[in-house]
């Protein structure tokens, strides 16, 4: 994360000047959604501040690389914002991507208790923080960046930092700083940008920040501001200089409702590809259980027929293992059948839930398939299909849409893979020609996602040596605009019925399917000593499912169910 090389700031005028980003904007327009409370509504209550999105901005300062003119990062102030609405921090981005990001901006709601200090307040002072030239007796005009920190009265919280091109201070009605009970800790993310300054050799550390407490429940509101240090180790608390905001409105006013949820997923709803080669496709979970799925008990050598809908499966508690579910042993073509799926009848099933204290909505997409295929290792230019390793019955995987409750724009998209994933901004999306649905590519045999078509190995791409994740684009796909169900949405209280079988929450599958690791082991001994050591890492990194020795879980198990996706 924190892994990058410091750049020395010399001669950054000796470059050309660099034309300003272009903005990023979705392919198609955005529908008139359904009416509603506060969703899309532009601007959300959080209790004592209310807040909107500004997402047009003014440019402040570049850093350039003066080892590459082509690579650059712009820090940027809300534009406009509307009357009353106070800044609370700067927006730094690459220019290496399209414009898009957004800051907010806040004002102070009347309090039903006059006795209470105002939400906002103007800052005290400022620190200087850092500057690409510490001369501070240069000439004010010169074109340097200058990083400032709010300095707040006591009980409040910064929000963000200023950036100026002048050693002087900022005025302090720049910014605003809010009321410490009004935030919420945030955390240090991604680095942005590292350099030394030109005199004392300074460095810069800048990271994006986002609420430290992400889950389902979780109050933080991120401001889209930036963190920055002069040290790259971050310390248990260094980033408590800033905060992100708190909703403390329980109501969760601009979360959409059902109608718009239908809407959201009609239109952004993704295209999910499977590979043309792909012999273990999707099917509905009422399909797999009305061909012959069974429940099996490790109290019981009775094998009992699942119910269509799931009825007569054990619900609640937690894995116990006690229970899991099976292909039937007795009928090795009815077996065989299961295995291949039934993508007419496959649908993506739906989990709508608040993220970032409910100023976005995130819609994760599940698909089912009742097989996961063998994986396929390869050695570098050797690929080695596995008859055993990575089998197992049924398989869980998903996608997830991140929406913003301002405008109902798309942010992002997270694509589940095995035992990890990673966000894919809007901008860097593939989408259905025409269209603000993106493409999602499963994997063959192992059906993980992924957003563009390719191979990607899971293991050492240095070496060539790993678990191959096969994607391309086919005939085999599901719409999943049309073809969905939605199976939960806690927020709404009883408004989604849950299926039955969502409570499950035993494993999907045998809980030992294989001794399937000793393929790749006894493969392992017939290579030459200085690659097995090589191989012997990939296997230690391999998830225990791929291994095949345990079932897996079904949704509501995984830990992104009420907590956020791993990032």
């Amino acid at each position: 994360m924190f892994g990058c090389k410091c750049l020395s700031w010399n001669n950054l005028r000796e470059f050309p000047p660099l034309k300003e980003p272009e903005t990023f904007s979705l392919p198609a327009s955005l529908p008139q959604w359904p009416s509603g409370q506060g969703f899309a509504s532009r601007r959300i209550n959080l209790g004592e501040l209310e807040v909107t999105e500004i997402t047009s901005f003014k440019f402040i300062w570049r850093y350039v690389s003066p080892r590459d003119s082509k690579k650059s990062v712009s820090f940027y102030k809300p534009d406009k914002p509307p009357e009353d609405f106070h800044c609370l921090g700067h927006y730094c981005q690459s220019d290496s991507h399209l414009l898009r990001g957004f800051l907010l901006v806040a004002r102070d709601v009347k309090s039903s208790e006059p006795s209470k200090d105002p939400a906002l307040v103007k800052p005290l002072d400022y620190t200087l923080v850092w500057s690409s030239n510490d001369d501070l007796s240069q000439d004010p005009q010169t074109e340097s960046g200058y990083f400032w920190l709010p300095q707040p009265p006591r009980g409040y919280k910064p929000i963000g930092f200023v950036v100026t091109t002048s050693p002087s201070k900022p005025e302090l009605d720049q910014v605003r700083c809010v009321r410490a009970d009004l935030t919420d800790k945030c955390e240090a993310h991604k680095v942005v940008i590292t350099a030394i300054s030109d005199s004392l050799n300074v460095p810069l550390f800048v990271w994006t920040t986002r609420p430290r407490d992400r889950g389902m429940w979780g109050k933080g509101v991120s401001a889209g501001t930036f963190f920055c240090r002069t040290r790259l180790m971050i310390e248990e608390d260094d980033d408590d200089d800033i905060a992100c905001l708190k909703n403390l409105d329980s109501s969760l006013h601009a979360m959409p409702n059902i109608d718009q949820i239908h809407a959201l997923v009609q239109h952004y709803g993704p295209r999910v590809y499977f590979h043309p080669d792909e012999a273990y496709l999707p099917s509905s979970v009422e399909w797999f259980f009305k061909n012959g799925a069974v429940l099996c008990s490790s109290d019981s050598d009775i094998h009992e027929n699942v119910d269509e809908n799931g009825a007569n499966l054990p619900h609640g508690g937690s894995n116990d293992k006690q229970f899991w579910i099976d292909l039937p042993r007795s009928d090795e073509r009815r077996s065989k059948f299961l295995k291949r799926g039934d993508i007419g009848t496959a649908k993506l099933y739906v989990h709508v839930k608040p993220a970032f204290g409910g100023a976005f909505t995130d819609l994760a997409f599940w698909i089912f398939c009742p097989f996961n295929g063998p994986a396929t290792l390869k050695l570098g230019l050797v690929n080695l299909p596995l008859a055993k390793t990575g089998q197992h019955v049924c398989d869980w995987e998903h996608f997830t849409l991140r929406i913003s409750n301002f405008s109902g724009e798309l942010c992002a998209v997270y694509f589940s893979q095995h035992s990890g994933g990673e966000w894919i901004g809007a901008r860097d999306l593939e989408f259905v020609e025409g269209s603000n649905r993106a493409v999602v590519y499963s994997s063959k045999d192992g059906h993980a996602s992924f957003g563009r078509s390719g191979m990607y190995l899971q293991g050492s791409d240095a070496l060539g040596i790993g678990i191959r994740n096969d994607t391309a684009k086919s005939d085999l796909f599901v719409d999943s605009s049309s073809r969905y169900e939605i199976v939960a949405a806690e927020y709404l209280g009883g408004a989604v019925v849950e299926p039955p079988w969502l409570g499950y929450m035993r494993e999907w599958g045998p809980t030992i399917v294989y001794g399937s690791r000793t393929e790749i082991e006894r493969l392992n001994e017939r290579l030459p000593w200085k690659l097995r050591s090589w191989v012997n890492a990939v296997l230690r990194k391999l998830p225990v499912e791929l291994s095949g020795e345990e079932g897996p879980t079904g949704p509501k198990e995984k830990n992104n169910w009420f907590g956020d996706e791993r990032w």
